[in-house]
């Protein structure tokens, strides 16, 4: 690992005067989950690290009547196990407490997992010069790419968007508060993502000198959800994920918003789905056609064809669980 200067602002202010106008020089510090793996895989040399730690803006949680913010440094095992989170979106608080094990979520925060980089293994493999480090190559398009995405018309590189928390965030229309030398600004989580195509993007849209503040989730009373497909239970990145969000009136579904989660370079926001369940009872046969709609449109790659079939399902139930149907997919206890 590369030497480097360790800060500990007290302020926001503090944090952004001590980052960089371009990337690599500096990197902001939260549960260090990622960017300690970065630094011993030498992906991350950075000159600085800003730890925000001790930043008391980026801490808590807010409910309020019509909306909830959440700090950006707040932990993960903190989002699965907060009470009124759980009620309002049992989407978000679900994913939070898949992500990974009890080590990663109460180190791992909310910010991190939405800034996190990717985990391609070409990407994180110091001596392939990858695309996303100056080379002129992706090297998953024709090499091993089983965990890869499968929507890959016009992306240059075929990752696939890492955070687990974006696709229920963006389904119940959140928006991130984000803190720059020129003062704050909002911007909307289903604009935040971006596909990299250079060593000079990330897969945000942030700014080298950006820091995100907190995170807002409107009040609306929607009925979420969140599914994801791994290959085992514990310690795991999911291969499939789906964030299901709907109004509920009558047994029909309206305002229907499906995002589908580590299948692309960003988020995918699935709208045919949406349309085929606008409108609609919700039942096995409505939530099962939504989830063929959602695979419209992918074009995997040699290995990973298999994800198709995995994002009907994944879209399936993540719309039962969120009507409340039976989890007829979950042992029952006797």
């Amino acid at each position: 690992m590369k030497n480097f200067t360790y800060y500990r602002p007290k302020t926001v202010q503090q944090a952004i005067g001590l980052l960089e106008n371009k990337w690599g020089s500096a990197e902001l510090l939260a549960g260090g989950t990622d960017l300690l793996d970065l630094q011993k895989e030498y992906i991350a040399q950075p000159d600085k690290v800003i730890s925000v730690t001790g930043i008391g803006d980026l801490t808590g949680c807010e409910v309020e009547k019509d909306s909830v913010k959440i700090g950006a440094a707040v932990k993960l095992a903190d989002i699965a196990a907060h009470a009124e989170l759980r009620k309002l979106f049992p989407s978000l608080t679900t994913a939070a407490g898949d992500i990974g094990g009890p080590q990663i979520r109460n180190m791992g925060t909310l910010g991190g997992n939405l800034c996190q980089r990717n985990r391609c293994w070409y990407f994180r493999d110091e001596h392939v010069p990858c695309l996303l480090k100056g080379g002129n190559k992706c090297y998953a398009f024709d090499g091993e790419n089983r965990y890869h995405a499968i929507f890959t018309q016009g992306h240059y590189c075929v990752i696939v968007s890492p955070s687990t928390l974006a696709p229920a965030l963006i389904a119940l229309g959140a928006s991130a508060e984000v803190a720059g030398p020129d003062g704050k600004h909002t911007v909307a989580l289903d604009k935040f993502f971006q596909a990299p195509r250079s060593k000079e993007d990330r897969e945000h849209i942030l700014a080298p000198n950006d820091v995100v503040v907190s995170v807002r989730i409107p009040v609306s009373g929607l009925a979420n959800a969140s599914y994801e497909v791994r290959h085992k239970q514990a310690y795991d990145w999911p291969v499939a994920q789906a964030a299901a969000a709907f109004k509920l009136e009558a047994g029909k579904a309206t305002n229907v918003k499906i995002v589908l989660g580590h299948v692309a370079p960003t988020p995918r926001i699935a709208e045919a789905a949406a349309q085929v369940l606008e409108g609609k009872e919700i039942s096995e046969e409505s939530a099962a056609a939504a989830g063929k709609a959602a695979s419209e449109g992918a074009k995997p790659l040699a290995h990973n064809g298999y994800k198709i079939k995995l994002v009907e399902v994944a879209v399936k139930r993540a719309i039962l669980a969120a009507a409340g149907k039976k989890k007829y997919w979950e042992i029952q206890e006797s």
